[in-house]
C-alpha cells in the first residue's frame, strides 16, 4: 500500500474547529483552517470529529475464532489461568486454531473500528512451534499495510516447565518477532530468576523487546515487578520492555505502589491493561507524572478463552473509564488519549496525532466532542490508514 496526495476537508481535530488536512506519501502534511476549497479527489469530511486512528496495544490474533461458526464455551464456571491452558490446548486444533484467515478477520475487525496499529502476542509451544508467527505474518502481509502489527512471540503454556520453548522463543526472535514474552514466573514456571534470566538474555542477543504477562497478586506480584525493573537497567533495555496486565499493582501499598513507580520510570517500562471489570483501578495518574507509558488493549476477541470482544477498542477505552471513576471531560477525554496519541510508543512511532509528520491514519465519527464520542462510542464514519480509506461507515474495503 503506497501513500497518496490528498486533502481531507471539513473535519473538526479533536473537536476543534473546522480544519483541512493534508496528505502526502502516507503522511500529515499539514494541518490548517478550512476553507472551503475543493479539488477533484480530495475527501469531504462533512464536518465530522477527527482523532487519530486508535492503537490496540495488547491483542491475540492469532487465537480466535472470528470468522467461523460460533462456538460454545465449555470451560468451568470457575475457571482459573492454569485450567484456561488446558482448555485452549485440548481445544484449538478443533477449530483450526490458529488459521491466518481467523487473524486476517479479526485484523479487519480492527480496522471497521478505527484500529490502525496494534501489538499482538502470538502463542509460541511446543504444539503449534511457531505456526502461530507464521500465520500472523500471512495475514498481515493478506492486508498489504493497511494495519501495523508489532508482534510479541508468547510461551502461553510457560517457558521453564516445557523444556525446548526458550528454544522456540529464540528462534521466533529470529524469524521477525519483535518481541518475545513471558507468563508468570512465579506461580506458572515456579522459577522467577530462572525464566527472566533466559528471557533478557535472547532479547540482549537478538536486539528485541520483552512484553510480559504478569497477573500474580501480593508480595509475589510486587516482587516479580521489581525483579524485571532490575534486569531492564542491567540489560540497558530501557525503553523495550512491557509489562500487560498487572493485576497486582492496584492492590499494593501506597508507599509499595510508589516504589513501583518510580522502578518502572527509571527503568523506562511500559504498561498496557485490558481494563478487566472487577480489577483494581491502576494509580494511572502518578504512572503518567513519572512518565510511564501506559496503553489499552482488547485481549483475546472470540477465543476459546471467552466469547466476548469485538476488536473495538474505544469499548475498551470506555471501561477504563467505568473501571477508573472518570466523570469530568477532561478524564473523559484522556481516556481516548491513552486509546490513541499517548500510544504511539507501543508500536514504535514517536508521535500518532493529528499533526504534521504523523502517518496519515484518521478516523471520523459523528460526534459533538470527545467526551460524546466515549460515552457513546459511535460508528466509524471514515478510516484512514497511512492516508488511504480502508473502511467506511462501518464496512472494511481492505
Amino acid at each position: 500500500m503506497t501513500g497518496e496526495n490528498l486533502v481531507l476537508r471539513n473535519v473538526r481535530p479533536w473537536g476543534a474547529e473546522a480544519a483541512d488536512i493534508t496528505i502526502s506519501g502516507g503522511a500529515i502534511t499539514g494541518v490548517a483552517p478550512a476553507s472551503g476549497a475543493s479539488e477533484p479527489g480530495d475527501l469531504d469530511g462533512g464536518g465530522l470529529l477527527a482523532i487519530p486512528g486508535f492503537i490496540n496495544t495488547h491483542a491475540h490474533v492469532d487465537k480466535s475464532w472470528w470468522g467461523k461458526p460460533w462456538v460454545p464455551y465449555t470451560y468451568s464456571d470457575h475457571p482459573t489461568v492454569e485450567g484456561w491452558i488446558a482448555n485452549e490446548r485440548a481445544q484449538r486444533g478443533n477449530y483450526d486454531i490458529p488459521n491466518a484467515n481467523s487473524a486476517a478477520a479479526v485484523l479487519r475487525e480492527f480496522l471497521r473500528h478505527g484500529t490502525t496499529a496494534t501489538r499482538t502476542h502470538i502463542d509460541v509451544d511446543l504444539g503449534v512451534g511457531l505456526k502461530g508467527l507464521e500465520t500472523v505474518q500471512t495475514a498481515v502481509a493478506g492486508l498489504d499495510g493497511a494495519i501495523q502489527v508489532e508482534t510479541v512471540a508468547f510461551p502461553q503454556d510457560g517457558v521453564l516447565r516445557r523444556p525446548g520453548v526458550m528454544q522456540l522463543l529464540d528462534e521466533a526472535a529470529q524469524a521477525g518477532a519483535g518481541s518475545i514474552g513471558g507468563l508468570d514466573p512465579g506461580t506458572i514456571d515456579g522459577d522467577v530468576e530462572g525464566q527472566l534470566d533466559g528471557l533478557f538474555q535472547i532479547a540482549v542477543e537478538r536486539g528485541v523487546g520483552i512484553d510480559l504477562h504478569l497477573h500474580d497478586f501480593g508480595s509475589l506480584g510486587a516482587y516479580e515487578y521489581r525483579q524485571v525493573i532490575r534486569r531492564t537497567i542491567d540489560a540497558g533495555l530501557q525503553g523495550r520492555v512491557n509489562i500487560s496486565h498487572g493485576f497486582a499493582m492496584g492492590t499494593l501499598q501506597p508507599g509499595v505502589q510508589e516504589e513501583i513507580i518510580e522502578g518502572l520510570a527509571e527503568a523506562g517500562i511500559s504498561w498496557t491493561t485490558v481494563a478487566m471489570g472487577g480489577t483494581a483501578p491502576l494509580p494511572w495518574q502518578r504512572m503518567r507524572e513519572r512518565g510511564v507509558p501506559l496503553g489499552l488493549g482488547t485481549d483475546g476477541v472470540r477465543d476459546l478463552w471467552s466469547p466476548f470482544g469485538d476488536g473495538d477498542l474505544l469499548r475498551v477505552a470506555f471501561a477504563f473509564a467505568r473501571l477508573h471513576g472518570f466523570r469530568h471531560d477532561e478524564k473523559l477525554a484522556t481516556a481516548v488519549e491513552y486509546a490513541t496519541k499517548h500510544s504511539a510508543p507501543f508500536v514504535g512511532r514517536e508521535q500518532h496525532d493529528l499533526v504534521a509528520g504523523a502517518r496519515a491514519d484518521v478516523v471520523l465519527l459523528d460526534a459533538e466532542n470527545v467526551p460524546d464520542v466515549l460515552v457513546r462510542c459511535p460508528q466509524r464514519k471514515l478510516v484512514l490508514s497511512g492516508g488511504h480509506v480502508v473502511a467506511r461507515d462501518g464496512e472494511v474495503l481492505v
